[in-house]
């Protein structure tokens, strides 16, 4: 769901690809809907490769943004409550309650709230898939997944 949805170093916003092209992608920009390219120099990375550090396992960043989803009923979180680190900390340690204070960083929690508030007010409703949701609940309970057999 998120492997369109794109971040590109050195742009505000995030932006959601629409084309290839020889060298480089067309992307239509969520803030603004602007269509420009990104060529090949570009540092660009897709949403859905992106993963928070945990004492455990990592954790798709899809999950995290379902997991504020649910936690605001799908709307923007209030900026006023998220003023001071430990606002903000306290507000990540909700979402996600095993994350790894070392190495997730406050500048990455605030740039992770600023992209759901972009993907919120451009109309995304959900973040994970329904069946990939049904089988990360299975997981947390403890229950295999359902596998092909062979």
């Amino acid at each position: 769901m998120l492997k369109k949805i794109l971040n590109i170093t050195g742009r505000s916003g995030l932006f959601e690809l629409k084309t290839y092209g020889k060298n480089m992608v067309i992307v239509e920009s969520l803030v603004d809907h602007k269509r420009v390219p990104a060529y090949s120099r570009d540092k660009i990375v897709s949403l859905g490769d992106i993963a928070i550090y945990t004492t455990a396992d990592d954790v798709p960043l899809a999950q995290v943004l379902e997991s504020i989803r649910l936690k605001y009923n799908g709307q923007p979180p209030d900026k006023a409550q998220l003023k001071t680190n430990e606002q903000i900390d306290a507000f990540f340690a909700e979402v996600l309650p095993n994350y790894d204070a070392d190495r997730v960083y406050r500048t990455d929690i605030k740039k992770i709230i600023n992209w759901y508030n972009i993907l919120v007010e451009a109309g995304y409703k959900q973040f994970v898939e329904p069946e990939a949701e049904g089988e990360a609940e299975a997981e947390a309970a403890g229950e295999p997944k359902n596998e092909p057999e062979q």
